[in-house]
């Protein structure tokens, strides 16, 4: 009677550790669609080539951004013209652009550009950075107009 009840309960646990597995799983697939859901950008060529219709509702190229503009904080009104290599944000004297914030780590966040798009990316910040009211996670596309902020800086792509 004894080894009947200590098998039950090796199966019982076996049991248990699988739906355990089974629902990790299908959590991270879940995950992963829902970032398949919310692609932005224009379609990729095999996209259109599956759904014609994606190619007429493709958005119209935008204006390439020239200048990085500081919009609030200590530094508002000041501009920055964009060049090809990366724009180091942060209190740190060798940052491109220093930041007289208080909130602003010394490496706090980096601009690049990639292909004709620029990109923001958090370098591991104490208080994060902002693209639009989201915190960063990961390096994202930033669209001319869209505010980052940084502490109490706000600054901006403009053509």
């Amino acid at each position: 009677m004894g080894e009947l009840v200590v098998t039950a309960l090796r199966f019982g646990f076996l049991i248990l550790l699988w739906i355990m597995i089974i629902s990790i799983v299908s959590a991270l697939r879940r995950d992963l669609q829902i970032g398949k859901r919310s692609r932005t950008g224009s379609p990729t060529a095999r996209e259109v080539r599956k759904n014609p219709d994606l190619a007429e509702a493709a958005p119209a190229p935008r204006a390439a951004p020239r200048r990085l503009v500081v919009t609030e904080g200590p530094l508002a009104g000041h501009s920055l013209e964009l060049a090809a290599s990366p724009i180091l944000l942060g209190r740190a004297q060798e940052a491109t652009l220093v930041l007289e914030d208080d909130y602003a780590s010394g490496r706090h966040a980096r601009l690049f550009p990639q292909g004709s798009r620029w990109f923001i990316e958090d370098l591991g910040s104490t208080n994060g950075t902002y693209l639009a009211e989201n915190q960063l996670t990961r390096a994202l596309p930033v669209d001319p107009g869209v505010p980052i902020r940084i502490g109490k800086t706000v600054i901006e792509l403009r053509p």
